[in-house]
């Protein structure tokens, strides 16, 4: 992996447990990471979600915040640190006029597949600017709920299926555990990661992605089929520990690169040297 630049991580299920924040072995994790090269984070979540679970629970230095790059949305918004805080890059808003037709199309599909739940926790459907996005059993949903709404993905097929149907010139796609997602046509996790690539000027074989949805029909699999490498996951902890082996070999790399060029400060000295997470 010597030309590894960026890794991109998936949040809900990737980095953390769906709507929770991350856990204290993943935020140092993160860290480490960021001292070796560029991570991105690309979700369907909006930016408040990234704060509350992952930026409010990482101790980063200006360079690792420089370093770290968020995607809200499935990518369709862009944000990066500079100036002292995070600042839009872009953003591919619906209009209005669309924004009501994805509604119209969500809340019909739902009833007449017998899929609006009577008992839900928060909004059922939220206007994310860029993305409309339907939870089945509400936006605060309790994760084991979640998981035992939806366990072989078919509601959300028949749903996704629907709603496409209806609305054929908007990308339609299955989101979260109970979660449809709705955006521009075209913008998707592969539309954000070709922006990434196009602002920092990298290949496809310079960008690792993590996710727990590359299966056909899942919301990671567009990074999947424009071709870049791809980690399946599960949980979060299958990811720590993926990345807890990643770093070794980052700063393994980078020791040798540095014996190499005894000139060379080595980039990153920060972690100083071999690392090892102390659980």
């Amino acid at each position: 992996m010597n030309d590894l630049r960026v890794v991109a991580f998936d949040l809900d299920d990737t980095l953390a447990i769906s709507k929770s924040q991350i856990d204290r072995r993943m935020a140092e994790l993160l860290g480490h990471l960021l001292t070796e090269v560029d991570v991105l984070v690309i979700s369907g979540g909006r930016f408040e979600q990234f704060q509350s679970q992952v930026l409010a629970h990482l101790d980063l230095t200006e360079e690792q915040r420089d370093r770290l790059h968020l995607m809200p949305t499935c990518g369709t918004r862009y944000y990066r640190w500079s100036d002292g805080d995070w600042r839009q890059v872009y953003a591919e808003d619906l209009t209005e006029a669309d924004k009501a037709r994805v509604v119209t199309a969500l809340t019909e599909s739902a009833q007449a597949l017998g899929l609006w739940e009577a008992k839900t926790w928060g909004d059922i459907i939220e206007d994310r600017g860029s993305q409309i996005t339907f939870s089945a059993l509400g936006q605060s949903a309790p994760p084991a709920e979640k998981y035992g709404w939806d366990p072989d993905g078919d509601k959300k097929r028949r749903l996704r299926d629907a709603v496409a149907a209806k609305l054929p010139d908007l990308e339609v796609r299955g989101g979260g555990s109970t979660s449809i997602d709705v955006t521009r046509k075209g913008v998707d996790k592969a539309y954000g990661m070709r922006k990434l690539l196009e602002h920092l000027d990298l290949k496809i074989d310079n960008v690792l992605f993590v996710g727990d949805r590359l299966d056909v029909g899942g919301n990671d699999y567009p990074v999947k089929a424009m071709g870049i490498r791809c980690v399946a996951v599960t949980r979060w902890e299958e990811t720590a520990d993926y990345v807890e082996k990643l770093v070794d070999d980052l700063v393994k790399q980078r020791a040798e690169r540095a014996s190499a060029q005894p000139a060379a400060e080595p980039a990153g000295s920060g972690t100083g040297g071999l690392w090892r997470y102390r659980r």
